[in-house]
């Protein structure tokens, strides 16, 4: 080793030193701030675009929006949504697909927002309740769709048209013979017309 390089490695070091220096200088001078978790749980500020876990949107009457079209399950990259459909008899005699069972693994979750991103009708979204430690894994396994499932009200049946009373049936029926001498009527001027 040259004097040069060992002059050069001995000021790169000096430097280094005093750069982590500068910063350990500044955590000592600056204020230091503690959670007292978890005796200010009621007074816990948490933002609220923090991701906590997977959760479905449900309207004022416990309805939720979710179809089963598996988009988030097919958006989601390591396979944490997994969903179950069932085809079901409507009222009117056609088939429909339904949402049997909506599993969502917390443990396998990136919490990348890719699933409430690409769902097409908004039926989820991240909640912000961050204490969701547990002492097993599978309990970490969830299903959404946990309420139980509302039956929504059949549609109503479409009135038919009363139909037309006897003595309307008859002026309908003199309508068109009233109409028929107009229409000749050019006619015979016509041939009027010939003959002179």
């Amino acid at each position: 080793m040259s004097i040069k390089e060992y002059f050069s490695s001995l000021f790169k070091g000096l430097y280094s030193l005093i750069k982590g220096m500068e910063v350990t200088g500044k955590e000592l001078v600056t204020k230091k701030v503690t959670e007292q978790y978890p005796e200010n749980r009621d007074t816990l500020q948490i933002s609220e675009r923090f991701r906590a876990t997977l959760q479905f949107v449900y309207d004022e009457e416990g309805y939720h929006k979710c179809t089963g079209c598996k988009t988030c399950e097919r958006n989601c990259p390591n396979g944490t949504i997994q969903i179950t459909t069932k085809m079901v008899d409507l009222p009117n005699g056609k088939k429909k697909m339904k949402l049997e069972k909506y599993m969502y693994d917390l443990g396998s979750c990136t919490f990348c927002d890719l699933c409430v991103l690409s769902c097409p009708f908004k039926a989820i979204e991240f909640s912000n309740d961050f204490e969701q430690s547990v002492f097993r894994r599978e309990a970490l396994i969830k299903q959404l769709n946990y309420l139980p499932e509302k039956e929504k009200p059949a549609p109503a049946p479409v009135a038919k048209p009363a139909a037309p009373a006897p003595a309307q049936k008859a002026d309908e029926a003199t309508k068109p013979a009233a109409t028929a001498p107009s229409a000749e009527a050019p006619e015979n001027k016509s041939e009027n017309k010939e003959n002179k």
